[in-house]
């Protein structure tokens, strides 16, 4: 470690801290911040649906590339070398899409975002785990989840706020001030936390994870509107899949493996990022279904959509690091067993919604929603992160993000073809009883088998959401099993050796 590193035992370097929430969290809006903006794209551009959604795609598609190689840039270079190098490519990405004069320009200065982003978020958990002794990790890693859950949820309804108001160039308009800003201060203010250590990129590596989780990323994402049956999505899925095979097999042979697999025989690191898996596709399943429901099915504006969704974000932003302070003092277990108690009843009230819930009642069950997941992610994830030996933290980190990253892909694809396939059945089934009522009475106008035809879509719409998100009720009842096994996690020792000390490190709590 070198002599300007600071340790976990000396005082947690607080401003440092607030750049890279900053930066993060700026870089963590900007994914959710496009959705709502698309439809201006495309008509400002003149492009089809299928090239804009390569704006939000492609962006997960470089994080999904970059995030396994985080491990590595983290332990290669330093805190402050790496942080800016991020923040640059960000700024640059911002900048080059707020003047893009063509899609082309758009779509690459997307990427260039995409690259600078995908390293704020495992680095600064790891300046988190690195900065603060276990004791005291629980707060530290909450206000780490007001960045990590706040700020996708403000996305929407910010970007429809703007979208009503302003040019779709404002949304980078306003993130560009405060990247530089951010990067300005990095210059001057940043310090190095985390050890290095003189390792070598193994290229082989590299190209196999980012064919792999890369291919993956691109295949569910892209099923829900192409169709599993599409040789792009299940030919690169099957690529994907044979890549990462290769890759986990290959780090398993090297003594300094670029993304380390051994951390998952640590049991309670395990569990964690098992039922993190599951709550993401949870989580994924209402922010693709709401939209839907509420701007589709009952007409709400994009602007209103993103309201409904905003009193959820809040109270997650509000019990982060309550809830952090919580972890301290009781542990992972009954919190997330709480909270997972809330999201599954919530999730199977949203599975009866109709055509005429009021609004008041979305937005209730939403942010109670949104109240149990803030008691499950972060406290699940650090009592994990706190069973590795401290030179592991960077593959932690970097397993944790990857996960998420891969999970919410899978989860929406999956979550998407489930609503499609049960939408198109209920459909059928409403439209041949709609005939024969038809057959019996001729006397149907062109407006009124319009309307009729509308009205069926509506219904059979309704249905594949409740059957979705009951589905996703169950989803969550598998995390909630999984919770009761979570064991606190004394502060681990360095030395103790996975196969033969894991389970010293636990205590039932």
């Amino acid at each position: 470690m070198s002599e300007n590193t600071i340790s976990a035992q000396t005082k947690a370097p607080y401003g440092m801290i607030a750049i890279l929430f900053i930066g993060a969290f700026v870089a963590i809006l900007n994914e959710t911040l496009l959705n709502i903006a698309l439809p201006a794209i495309m008509t400002e551009f003149d492009v089809n649906a299928t090239a804009v959604q390569w704006l939000s795609t492609g962006y997960m598609l470089i994080n999904g590339i970059l995030i396994p190689a985080s491990a590595f840039f983290i332990q290669r270079f330093t805190d402050k070398k790496l942080f800016i190098t991020a923040m640059a490519l960000f700024t640059l990405g911002t900048f080059l899409a707020s003047i893009a004069p063509a899609f082309g320009v758009l779509l690459a200065a997307r990427m260039i975002q995409a690259a600078g982003s995908a390293i704020m978020m495992p680095l600064l958990m790891n300046v988190m785990l690195t900065a603060f002794p276990v004791e005291k990790r629980g707060a530290a890693m909450g206000m780490f989840g007001l960045v990590m859950i706040t700020a996708p949820a403000i996305g929407p309804t910010l970007s429809g706020w703007i979208i009503e108001h302003y040019s779709w160039r404002m949304l980078f308009d306003i993130v560009l001030p405060i990247a530089i800003l951010t990067l300005i201060f990095a210059a001057f203010k940043l310090k190095d936390v985390t050890p290095q250590r003189a390792i070598k990129l193994d290229v082989i590596s590299l190209i196999l994870s980012s064919i792999g989780f890369g291919g993956l990323l691109y295949g569910f994402s892209s099923a829900g509107e192409k169709g599993w049956d599409n040789v792009l999505v299940y030919g690169t899925i099957i690529i994907g899949t044979i890549a990462l095979i290769t890759f986990v097999l290959r780090q398993f042979r090297m003594d300094e493996p670029m993304l380390e697999f051994r951390i998952f025989k640590y049991p309670m690191f395990a569990l964690s990022s098992a039922i993190s898996i599951v709550i993401a596709v949870a989580m994924f399943s209402a922010m693709i279904l709401m939209p839907i429901y509420v701007q589709t099915i009952r007409g709400i504006s994009p602007m209103d959509s993103g309201l409904l969704m905003l009193p959820g974000a809040i109270v997650m932003g509000i019990m982060s690091p309550i809830t952090g302070k919580l972890f301290d003092k009781y542990g992972a277990r009954s919190l997330a067993v709480f909270g997972l108690i809330i999201t599954i009843v919530t999730s199977y009230y949203f599975s009866k919604i109709s055509m005429d819930t009021a609004y008041s009642t979305l937005v209730l069950l939403y942010t109670l929603r949104m109240f149990g997941m803030s008691m499950v992610m972060m406290p699940v994830m650090t009592n994990g992160l706190n069973q590795l030996p401290a030179h592991n933290n960077p593959h932690g980190t970097a397993m944790n993000n990857t996960l998420q990253q891969v999970s919410g892909a899978i989860g929406s694809a999956v979550l998407i073809t489930v609503m499609n396939n049960k939408t198109t059945a209920k459909a059928e089934e409403i439209a041949a009883s709609a005939m024969n009522n038809m057959s019996a009475n001729a006397q149907t106008s062109t407006q009124g088998a319009a309307e009729l035809k509308q009205q069926i879509m509506n219904e059979a719409m309704l249905h594949g959401i409740n059957y979705t998100f009951f589905i996703s009720t169950l989803i969550a009842v598998i995390a909630l099993i999984l919770a009761f096994f979570i064991k606190r996690v004394k502060p681990n020792q360095e030395h103790m050796m996975p196969n033969e000390d894991a389970e010293k490190q636990v205590e039932v709590k």
